[in-house]
């Protein structure tokens, strides 16, 4: 719902010729002052928008705001998988930091449930604060349309014998839950429809998600014809949004990101781990890029022996010995092995197993993991390119841009845009 009337209208209505009713002069008003509007930060995402997509020739729109603002291929945390990034861009926490480590996991505390993409219990989300909390307490109302975690009620609780109530906790001031049948047409009017607003209850912080290039990257691969469509389209989105800000005078702070890459993957490469362990020694809940894997109670050192060993295309590390650059294993969520492909390749613990045209979730520092990101509007300077960077620093640059105080527990910092921000 729409709460002004369309510009359209409005300037119509002042087109029309004053009529002459009367031959006594009357002064003529003077118009009324413009709508004051602070600039409203906007954070997008364009789920599986690998950095060098950018180089297609397919975003002009992107490309725009690329070359007015600041552009960089910047690094994803690790696992590279959509859950635990999202969560990292809105925390600046690594996902063994801020609780979601996976797009699938289990918890100790809760050996009898597994968290997927479809769970909303506060439970799994507790571990970090999201930016639009903190926005909400500084009196910044906040709007998110799909953003993962948004429909959580963070910091409350859900009692186990009634899944479905949910007490204390809080959301944004407005927020939608995931449909994937609602376009992207209807994505960016909803957040058009928001500024539209009065004043008193417009979001000043908006979150705007697409799926589409992800789901391309995944069906197709990242080079087939599918995903360049995909591409097109969210830069054309992204396009009726830019031209909606601007028509109703509104300023915006864009900060597009994506939270991972996408690589090719084929059949033909394939690493099965019952051809590497023996099966009854291990359970696996996910597997594909890489493999969590956990022991069967008695046969921990058969599967350690198993797992140690040399294997092509494929490394392994029991928990506490996971690279320190990856940031990742001290979480009681990580599994007790993960077991990483390469590039392009992935592992599964038998067949059936069917490969998909593209994937992600491989070590987040490979080139075809780099996630997108661009800065524009008034706050940003025209800087172009910047050096790479990990992305639990989005979150203190939006804080940076929305006035707020640095967070405390954050795993990133504002250092690679300080000379871009203006002061």
């Amino acid at each position: 719902m729409r709460f002004l009337p369309p510009l359209a209208a409005v300037a119509a209505c002042l087109a029309l010729p004053l009529a002459a009713t009367s031959a006594v002069s009357r002064p003529v008003s003077a118009p009324a002052p413009a709508q004051h509007r602070p600039p409203v930060t906007i954070l997008i995402s364009i789920d599986g928008f690998r950095a060098d997509y950018l180089d297609r020739g397919e975003t002009p729109v992107l490309s725009r705001l690329a070359a007015g603002g600041v552009h960089a291929a910047m690094r994803p945390s690790f696992p590279s998988k959509t859950f635990p990034n999202h969560w990292a861009l809105v925390t600046g926490r690594v996902p063994d930091h801020n609780g979601i480590v996976g797009n699938k996991m289990k918890d100790p505390a809760r050996p009898d449930e597994t968290f997927t993409m479809e769970s909303d219990d506060p439970f799994w989300w507790n571990e970090a604060s999201p930016i639009w909390r903190d926005a909400e307490q500084a009196g910044i109302r906040s709007a998110t349309v799909f953003w993962p975690g948004s429909n959580v009620a963070w910091g409350g609780t859900k009692p186990k014998k009634d899944k479905k109530t949910v007490t204390g906790g809080s959301r944004p001031e407005d927020w939608l839950e995931f449909n994937q049948a609602v376009n992207g047409a209807q994505r960016v009017n909803t957040v058009l429809d928001w500024m539209h607003r009065p004043a008193a209850i417009r979001p000043r912080f908006v979150t705007l998600y697409f799926d589409t290039v992800d789901t391309a990257g995944h069906e197709h691969g990242p080079d087939a014809p599918e995903t360049n469509a995909a591409i097109a389209d969210v830069d054309r989105s992204i396009g009726a949004l830019v031209a909606g800000l601007a028509a109703m005078g509104q300023k915006a702070n864009l900060v597009i990101v994506a939270d991972h890459g996408m690589a090719g993957t084929s059949p033909d490469r394939v690493v099965w781990l019952k051809d590497i362990a023996v099966p009854a020694d291990f359970t696996t809940l996910e597997t594909g890029t890489y493999a969590a894997i956990t022991p069967v109670p008695g046969h921990e050192a058969t599967l350690a022996k198993a797992l140690e060993q040399h294997h092509d295309h494929l490394q392994c590390w029991a928990k506490d010995k996971i690279p320190a650059r990856f940031r990742y294993g001290s979480n009681p969520r990580v599994a007790p092995w993960i077991c990483l492909a390469d590039v392009g390749w992935v592992v599964f613990d038998k067949p059936p197993h069917e490969v998909e045209g593209g994937n992600h979730g491989y070590d987040n520092a490979a080139p075809e993991m780099a996630a997108l990101f661009i800065a524009n509007g008034p706050a940003f300077r025209a800087a172009g390119k910047l050096p790479a960077f990990d992305n639990v620093d989005v979150a203190p640059l939006l804080r940076d841009v929305m006035h707020l105080p640095p967070a405390k527990d954050a795993d990133g910092d504002d250092q690679p845009f300080r000379a871009v921000l203006k002061r």
